[in-house]
């Protein structure tokens, strides 16, 4: 597979800080792509970095073969990037933003291309509007929409949903999921793991400026052996001796099986000691599950 973003060794400090630690990996064409980890993990740092909005102190970063330094131009032509922050010229409106945005790429004429975008981003009715007035969920799509109109083969979203309504969500996933299957490669950073899970191929998980997996996501599941059997006991209800589980914070049981088999041995002591069940749920492992055990240690 062609190398759509290779990042070697790259090293970033702060005063009294390093952000990035030796970091490497390499994106191909055409991936749906994850980049995770906690807060302070990097991952802005990497993608400010793979934007050249942030020189590394060690490394290089290649976006399509060109040198984000040395070939910037080229680099940045080929990227399209979601940042985290609301950034926006308030005073034009937004079908203006998206044409100014395309001259920036020397790009005229887009008009049919600028409708679909406002129309896939259900902007179409706002098209007209000053950005200013524009709602934060709105100003979110606003974003996308220019991170999209010079139609970047290489395309990164950093929290793109953060703070978003769930129609916008499944609007803008429809939508990026139709640009990857057309060839675009995909890098996002996100908290909400579903959305990783469900849409990523591949993961890197980043932790203290170091990348401690990089797999695809099924391997990266498959790390975590076994099921949770989650049960809501009526009223008053206890395990009974000899089983142990964690109480979770909306005060349901969780027991950790090595197979979803084991559940009916659990389901039968509660049932010999008389006690009731409000409510169960077997569920497999999660990416969630992986990324607790991995961020903590328990599994690197």
């Amino acid at each position: 597979m062609p190398c759509a973003v290779s990042i070697l060794d790259v090293v970033k400090s702060y005063t009294g800080f390093r952000a990035l630690d030796g970091v490497s990996l390499e994106i191909g064409e055409g991936e749906f792509f994850g980049l995770l980890g906690p807060n302070g993990a990097g991952k802005t740092t990497l993608i400010s970095c793979l934007a050249g909005l942030v020189r590394p102190d060690a490394g290089s970063i290649c976006v399509r073969g060109h040198d984000v330094i040395g070939d910037y131009r080229a680099a940045r032509r080929a990227l399209g990037i979601v940042p985290q922050e609301l950034v926006y010229d308030a005073f034009f409106t937004v079908r203006e933003a998206l044409r100014i945005q395309s001259g920036y790429f020397g790009i005229r004429d887009n008009a049919a291309w600028i409708d679909e975008i406002l129309e896939r981003l259900d902007l179409a009715d706002k098209a007209d509007t000053n950005c200013r007035l524009l709602s934060g969920g709105m100003k979110r799509r606003l974003l996308v929409a220019q991170a999209l109109v010079h139609k970047p083969p290489v395309i990164v979203l950093d929290e793109p949903t953060a703070g978003v309504d769930v129609e916008l969500r499944q609007n803008l996933w429809a939508f990026i999921r139709d640009l990857n299957g057309a060839g675009h490669t995909v890098i996002l950073t996100t908290h909400y793991l579903e959305e990783a899970e469900a849409l990523c191929g591949r993961i890197a998980l980043l932790k203290q400026g170091r990348l401690i997996a990089l797999d695809t996501t099924a391997n990266l599941l498959a790390r975590c052996s076994g099921h949770t059997l989650q049960l809501r006991l009526d009223r008053g209800g206890a395990l009974p001796a000899g089983l142990s589980g964690e109480i979770t914070a909306d005060g349901s049981v969780r027991i950790r099986l090595a197979r979803p088999a084991d559940a009916e041995a659990v389901l039968a002591r509660l049932r010999e000691a008389g006690v009731a069940i409000a409510n169960l749920s077997l569920s497999a492992p999660d990416l969630e599950e992986v990324f607790l055990h991995l961020v903590q240690g328990e599994a690197a």
